[in-house]
């Protein structure tokens, strides 16, 4: 059966000032699969990923050229509805950032944003995805509590939740368990795992041993260029290309 494709980028160039980062970057991120962007510290793949909610906006002095088509749509086509585009999407940052307000405020806060105002509604969404992010059982006697009284690891997984809230097709996580302990990175991943039946995720890692335990498809990145892309198996265990092999055997990093 032939993989939908979800997001497909074409020629896509992104400069902040005279660097030049992102380099002719072509590629296809697979419909409901867990697409891991792997390589060294600084090789670009952040900017990748802002680009793909359009976050690279608000960064000094950048230029994009090329295109990032999400459900076949230009998201750099200057008509394009910004506030559309980012609702597609869920972002899990290094770190939480939990808003300040309560718990049950957090997931509430976006389905409020577009227009629920219903409080049994909200309460339904709330207890949701909560469970949906596995966090339920842990906070639902406390909800008016402030989210940042939760642990790291618990504000991880509420603002995954949040994140679900608003009803996105995509989530995009940048080295999301990179803050975490050991026991949170697994609850993490293991939504992963469990959430890829009904979003399309993907995920920056430095942690290829993480790469291997999630990975549908792999994108390895190196100084701004696309140096292979494929099935997580074939690029981890048996690449093509000699700078693949250098960084999955940990000669270059």
């Amino acid at each position: 059966m032939e993989q939908k494709t979800h997001i497909s980028v074409r020629d896509l160039n992104v400069y902040y000032g005279e660097n030049h980062v992102l380099k002719n970057v072509n590629l296809d991120i697979p419909d409901k699969k867990i697409t891991a962007i792997i390589g060294p510290s600084g090789c670009g793949k952040t900017t990748l990923l802002k680009c793909f909610n359009r976050l690279i906006d608000v960064a000094d002095h950048v230029k994009v050229t090329g295109q990032v088509l999400v459900d076949g749509e230009n998201i750099f086509n200057p008509k394009a509805d910004i506030t559309r585009i980012r609702k597609k999407m869920g972002l899990l940052s290094q770190r939480p950032f939990p808003l300040p307000m309560s718990i049950y405020d957090n997931i509430a806060f976006g389905p409020k944003i577009h227009g629920m105002r219903k409080k049994k509604e909200l309460d339904k969404i709330v207890e949701h995805y909560l469970k949906t992010a596995s966090l339920w059982d842990e906070v639902k006697d406390r909800l008016k509590m402030p989210a940042s009284r939760l642990s790291i690891g618990q504000q991880q997984r509420l603002c995954l939740a949040r994140g679900l809230a608003v009803e996105p097709e995509i989530i995009l996580g940048d080295e999301p368990t990179s803050a975490l302990d050991p026991q949170s990175s697994q609850h993490i991943e293991k939504k992963f795992l469990e959430l890829k039946d009904k979003y399309t995720i993907v995920v920056v890692t430095h942690i290829l041993r993480q790469a291997r335990r999630i990975a549908d498809h792999i994108i390895f990145i190196h100084m701004g260029e696309i140096i292979e892309q494929g099935p997580a198996a074939e690029i981890l265990e048996n690449p093509r290309e000699q700078k693949t092999k250098e960084y999955v055997s940990g000669v270059i990093s």
